[in-house]
């Protein structure tokens, strides 16, 4: 099991990386749900409380590489390539994602974080960070994601706060 822990607060739309001794070691700006909030399966909003590192994906991609379904495409991002699809929810660099730990309320049913595919990841450079934007995933830096991916095992502890 992890040392390290994450917090997300999703008021001051950040990321804090704490060590065992509880000191924080790396803080983020990130974007998270532009619907607030929430945990219901379909409300496009950031799901609260505890979480895990179910899965980390994307290890030695390049920054900027898309996936679809947690895989690679083959793609990486370029301005062009965001042209040639508007409206695409892009998925980049790095994926870590997340499960609830707590039974009815992230956790199995209409509330869980996991099939709700709720992820840490990279998004496009041009996207604002500190601004609520994302469909109820955790927007980073792709150079952010890909510091925190190397610093997290599978099994870190996450919790977000609103």
């Amino acid at each position: 099991m992890s040392t390290v822990q994450i917090l997300i607060d999703i008021p001051s739309q950040t990321l804090s990386l704490f060590g065992g001794d509880g000191a924080c070691i790396r803080r983020y700006r990130v974007s998270t749900a532009r619907n607030g909030a929430g945990e219901l399966r379909g409300s496009f909003c950031t799901p609260r409380g505890r979480h895990i590192v179910r899965a980390r994906i994307g290890a030695g991609a390049p920054l900027g590489a898309a996936f679809r379904g947690r895989r690679p495409t083959g793609e990486v991002w370029t301005p062009e390539l965001a042209a040639a699809n508007p409206g695409r929810d892009w998925i980049l660099t790095r994926i870590l994602w997340l499960s609830g730990t707590e039974p009815g309320h992230n956790r199995l049913g209409d509330v869980d974080s996991m099939r709700r595919y709720i992820y840490i990841h990279g998004t496009p450079d041009t996207e604002p960070m500190g601004v609520p934007l994302s469909i109820g995933c955790v927007r980073m830096r792709n150079r952010d994601v890909a510091e925190l991916f190397d610093l997290v095992p599978a099994g870190t502890k996450v919790e977000i706060r609103a």
